[in-house]
């Protein structure tokens, strides 16, 4: 999946749930309500089924073929309560449902031009993807969200940047009638299935004055409270990857022009990073024959580290089958994942909170740990530039580890001892530290797969 670049700071504010910036003689940039809220989910989920699932054309193949027939689309068993037991049994607290992908394929009834569910045999023409998956997610209690990438349709005959002739351009007729479509496309969406907890743009989108859709007054007027990845009006950030891995240390600030990447903590929009990886390595879409691509739990549980654990979201893709099924393979991996991170994380030894610039954590007995968990209160946004984790062993305190950047969550993992209590020193504060949690864990073993 391929990203554009963040809009300036200038742009972001237009919107509700846009990033805030420093208040004149405070150094201290904040999140909105919207962005601590997804930051506390931690876990998403994003669901890819298009119809080149029914065809052996390759994973990024399709402007070599343009638009396959519609009929080609029909997935009989399709369930969309299935995908949400997945996504609930991975831990994931939010999804993004693939309802327009590159191949131009309608996911939802419509008739912006004749290629959808509308035209297939799916249901009699009569079904309607993007309805089902927001009804589940009501009944699943997982917030909903949606991915419409304009920068590519090949049933328009357009690619990345978003220009018709295969992303050549030179036909300003034709562009403008694309634009005006993908504007068409954005407000059934956005604006017939109620509220998106996170809206996902793939590639970002041209501007107006390029000849791209003008955007921005729809999402204002039909999803102002939505987070918003990529495209106009970005709340959160690709990380640079699709590993769902973040460098490190990653910071939720970034300057007003970055795109992507670990953020800068001087930046003065709060923009936090969500990783996203697919769960076959590296297939967003369901191929045939694909399972021995499945991560092993151990490789999903240092992502979980390297994402969640370092200050970000992580996005775990869902392959669809033909069936229109999450297949077992995939759900039991996602079982086994969650499983591993509730046994390791589930429940601390202990922990507390607290103000300043040392925050301490007594515990009744020796005890032996090998992971501590910091967590700033990210609603006063991050303060802490640089930290050392600190022991007691038989009365006497040592150093356990240092780092950067807290911000919404940092694991910190090391061997194992035994102690008498632990404590949070910030070391570079911005202004005085507000540690929502400090918590001890002893994990021991390894992941099974």
């Amino acid at each position: 999946m391929v990203f554009g670049p963040a809009l300036a700071l200038t742009v972001t504010a237009l919107l509700v749930g846009a990033p805030s910036a420093a208040d004149e003689g405070n150094p201290v940039v904040k999140p909105n309500p919207q962005q601590v809220k997804w930051q506390d989910m931690e876990i998403g989920m994003m669901i890819c089924f298009d119809i080149p699932v029914y065809t052996d054309v390759a994973e990024w193949d399709w402007q070599k073929t343009g638009h396959l027939d519609p009929a080609l689309y029909n997935p009989v068993d399709l369930d969309t309560d299935q995908w949400l037991d997945a996504a609930k049994a991975a831990g994931a607290r939010y999804t993004v449902l693939v309802a327009k992908h590159c191949s131009g394929f309608m996911c939802w009834q419509s008739d912006l031009y004749p290629y959808g569910v509308k035209q297939s045999p799916w249901r009699g023409g009569k079904g309607d993807v993007v309805r089902d998956y927001v009804d589940s997610c009501r009944r699943a209690g997982v917030q909903p969200g949606l991915y419409a990438s304009v920068t590519a349709n090949a049933y328009w005959d357009v690619s990345n940047p978003g220009l018709v002739n295969w992303g050549a351009g030179g036909d300003a007729a034709k562009q403008s009638e694309y634009a005006r479509v993908a504007e068409k496309m954005l407000a059934e969406l956005w604006g017939n299935y109620g509220s998106f907890f996170e809206v996902w743009f793939d590639g970002g989108a041209l501007s107006p004055d390029q000849g791209g859709p003008d955007i921005l007054p729809i999402l204002r007027r039909l999803q102002p409270e939505a987070i918003v990845f990529g495209g106009p009006a970005s709340s959160i950030r690709w990380i640079g990857n699709e590993s769902g891995v973040a460098a490190y240390p990653c910071w939720a600030t970034v300057s007003a022009h970055e795109a992507a990447g670990a953020g800068d903590p001087d930046g003065l929009v709060w923009q936090p990073g969500e990783c996203d990886v697919p769960i076959r390595n590296h297939d967003w879409f369901w191929h045939p024959d694909s399972e021995r691509k499945l991560y092993s739990v151990g490789e999903l549980v240092d992502m979980y580290y390297r994402s969640v654990g370092r200050n970000c979201n992580l996005l775990l893709n869902a392959n669809i089958d033909r069936r229109g099924l999450v297949p077992e393979a995939d759900m039991q991996r996602y079982r086994e994942f969650a499983a591993e991170i509730e046994r390791r994380f589930g429940h601390s030894l202990a922990e507390t909170e607290g103000r300043g610039s040392v925050v301490e954590l007594q515990l009744a007995r020796p005890t032996l740990i090998d992971h501590v968990i910091a967590m700033e209160d990210i609603r006063e946004g991050e303060r802490v530039r640089e930290y050392a984790i600190e022991c007691r062993i038989r009365g006497e305190w040592c150093d356990l580890c240092t780092g950067q950047s807290i911000g919404h969550k940092r694991i910190d993992r090391f061997e194992p001892v035994k102690v008498t209590g632990v404590r949070l020193r910030c070391v570079r504060p911005t202004a005085e530290p507000i540690i929502r949690k400090l918590a001890v864990y002893y994990v021991g073993g390894a992941p099974q797969g």
